[in-house]
C-alpha cells in the first residue's frame, strides 16, 4: 500500500525494517540534564569571550539575555512537543507533523548541519588546546584518537554513553566553579575590569563601546553560551516516562546554563587583561589562571585540562546528537535508508560514523588552511540552529490548537512563549546577517539547504517509509511498530 502528502509518497515497507532500526534506553531526567549541559558547557570555556570584543561587556550582556530568553522559550515548547511527538527525531518530528514533509526534510538538515559542524570545529580546538601538554604530537592523531573513542562510546551503548556524558558535565563544571570561587577570594576579580573596552571613534558612551550594532555582532557568541540544549528531544525513544522526564531534564539544564553563563561572563571578563584582553583571548580562562598561579607550565597544564574537560563534554553530546537525527531521517527514507540500521546494542552506528567522516573531512579542510573555513563552519552551525529555532516555533504555534494532538505537558509559557521565542530568533537570524564578516556562513547554509532541497525533491520525496515512528505519526497511521 502506497501513501501520499503533498509532493511526497510514501513505500511500505515488510515488519522486518523498523525492527532493525530500533534503539533502546531508558534514561531519568538527571542523564538527560547532564547530556543536556554537557552538550553546552564548552561554550562556557572558550568562544563566548570574543563576545565582549563585539560589543563590551554591556553590548555582550544585553546579546545573552535577549539568547536565554529565546532558548528559555524554545525548551519549553520543544518540551511539549517532544512529550506529544516522543521520536528520535526531535525538531524535524515537530515541523514535519506540522508544516509537511518537505520542511520536516529542511529542518532535519539544518540540525544534522548544526551538530556534525560543531563538533567538527570542538575536535579541532581539542587539538589546539592539546599541544601544550603533547608539543610533538601531530594534531592529526589527536583528531582520529577524538573522533575514534567517542564514536566506540556512542556505539557501544546508550547507557554507557549518557553516564559518560553526566561524569564528564560533572567534571567540567567543578572545574568551573574552581575557577569562580578562586578569582573571587584570591581577589583576583575587579568589577571595574569589565569596562575597560574603549568606544570607537563616533561612539560617545563606553558602556556600549561598538553602538547598538555591536549588540548585533555579539549574537552568535551569546548562542555559543547555549546552543545544544535543544538536542535532548533526540532521545525520546530512549527516555523513561517523557512526559516526566524530559521537561525536567530540559528545564533543570536549561537554568544550570544560564547560572553558569552568568559567573562566567562576569568573572572572567574581571581578571587579568579584563575585557579588553579576555575580548581577544583563544582561552579566556588561560587568562584568569595565570593571573592566579602565574604565567608557566602549571597555568598552562591546568588551563589545558580545564578545557579538554568542557570539550570532551561538548564533543561526545554532540556526537550522540548527530547520530540520532542522521539515523531518524535515514529511517524515515530522506537519507539513504542502510544509515538507519542500528547495531546488536541498539545504537545508530551506520549514522554515527557517516557524520564522524563528513566532520572529519571539514576538520581537515580547516587545517590545510583554507581561508574562513573554521570561521563558516561556526557560522554555519548558528545559523542552521536558527533555522530550525523558527521553523520549531512556528510548528508550535500551528500545533498548540490540534485536538487530535495529546499534550501529557503543557508549557507555561504557551503560545505566547513561542512568538517571543519566534521573534528573537528571527532576530537574532537578521543581526546575524547584518554582519558582513559572518555573511560566509549565510551563504554556506544557503547553498547547503539548496543542494538537500533539490536531493529531496530528485531523489527522496517518492521514497519515504511510511512506517518511520514519525511519518506514521504524522500520516495517522497505526501498527507501525509490527
Amino acid at each position: 500500500m502506497q501513501h501520499s502528502q503533498g509532493i511526497a509518497t510514501y513505500e511500505t515497507v515488510n515488519n522486518g525494517y523498523i525492527r532493525r532500526r530500533q534503539l533502546q534506553g531508558n534514561a531519568g531526567s538527571l542523564l538527560l540534564w547532564g547530556l543536556g549541559v554537557g552538550a553546552v558547557i564548552s561554550g562556557d570555556f572558550y568562544g563566548w569571550n570574543y563576545g565582549l570584543a563585539a560589543g563590551g561587556f554591556w553590548g555582550f550582556s544585553i546579546a545573552a539575555v535577549l539568547m536565554a530568553i529565546m532558548y528559555l522559550c524554545l525548551v519549553y515548547s520543544s518540551a511539549e512537543l517532544s512529550a506529544a511527538l516522543p521520536h528520535a527525531g526531535g525538531f524535524y518530528s515537530f515541523t514535519r507533523y506540522a508544516l509537511g514533509p518537505f520542511w520536516g526534510f529542511i529542518c532535519g538538515v539544518t540540525v544534522t548541519i548544526e551538530y556534525v559542524l560543531a563538533n567538527a570545529a570542538l575536535v579541532f580546538s581539542l587539538s589546539n588546546y592539546l599541544k601544550p601538554l603533547f608539543p610533538n604530537l601531530p594534531s592529526f592523531f589527536i583528531w582520529v584518537f577524538a573522533y575514534a573513542v567517542f564514536l566506540a562510546i556512542n556505539i557501544r551503548g546508550f547507557e554507557l554513553s549518557v553516564t559518560v556524558c553526566l561524569w564528564l558535565t560533572i567534571i567540567a563544571m567543578t572545574v568551573l566553579a574552581i575557577f569562580y570561587v578562586s578569582m573571587l577570594v584570591s581577589g583576583e576579580f575587579n568589577f571595574d575590569l569589565l569596562f575597560n573596552i574603549p568606544a570607537e571613534p563616533g561612539q560617545s558612551e563606553t558602556w556600549l563601546p561598538n553602538g547598538w550594532f555591536g549588540v548585533f555582532g555579539a549574537i552568535p557568541f551569546a548562542i555559543w553560551l547555549y546552543l545544544a540544549i535543544e538536542q535532548l528531544p533526540m532521545t525520546a525513544e530512549e527516555t523513561d516516562d517523557v512526559p516526566r522526564n524530559m521537561p525536567a531534564g530540559m528545564i533543570s539544564g536549561m537554568v544550570t546554563l544560564i547560572i553558569l553563563s552568568i559567573f562566567t561572563v562576569v568573572i572572567n571578563s574581571g581578571v587579568g587583561g579584563g575585557a579588553v584582553a579576555i575580548g581577544q583571548s583563544d582561552a579566556p580562562l588561560q587568562d584568569g589562571l595565570e593571573a592566579y598561579f602565574g604565567a608557566g607550565a602549571t597555568s598552562t597544564i591546568v588551563t589545558a585540562l580545564a578545557l579538554i574537560c568542557g570539550l570532551i563534554a561538548s564533543l561526545h553530546g554532540n556526537m550522540f546528537a548527530y547520530g540520532r537525527i542522521i539515523f531518524s531521517l535515514s529511517r524515515a527514507g530522506y537519507f539513504p535508508r542502510w544509515l538507519s540500521v542500528t547495531s546488536k546494542n541498539h545504537t545508530p552506528h551506520r549514522a554515527l560514523i557517516a557524520g564522524a567522516t563528513i566532520g572529519f573531512i571539514c576538520v581537515l579542510l580547516v587545517s590545510i588552511g583554507i581561508q574562513a573555513v573554521d570561521a563558516v563552519i561556526l557560522n554555519m552551525a548558528v545559523f542552521g540552529a536558527l533555522i530550525s529555532y523558527i521553523l520549531v516555533m512556528v510548528s508550535y504555534m500551528k500545533l498548540k490548537g490540534n485536538p487530535y494532538l495529546p499534550k501529557p505537558y503543557e508549557s507555561p509559557l504557551g503560545t505566547a512563549g513561542a512568538f517571543v521565542g519566534l521573534a528573537l530568533a528571527t532576530f537574532a537570524l537578521v543581526a546575524c546577517i547584518s554582519i558582513p564578516d559572518y555573511r560566509g556562513g549565510v551563504w554556506g547554509i544557503g547553498i547547503a539547504l539548496i543542494v538537500a532541497s533539490v536531493y529531496f525533491l530528485v531523489f527522496r520525496s517518492n521514497r519515504l517509509v511510511a512506517q518511520a515512528p514519525e511519518e506514521a505519526t504524522a500520516l495517522g497511521l497505526t501498527g507501525y511498530q509490527d
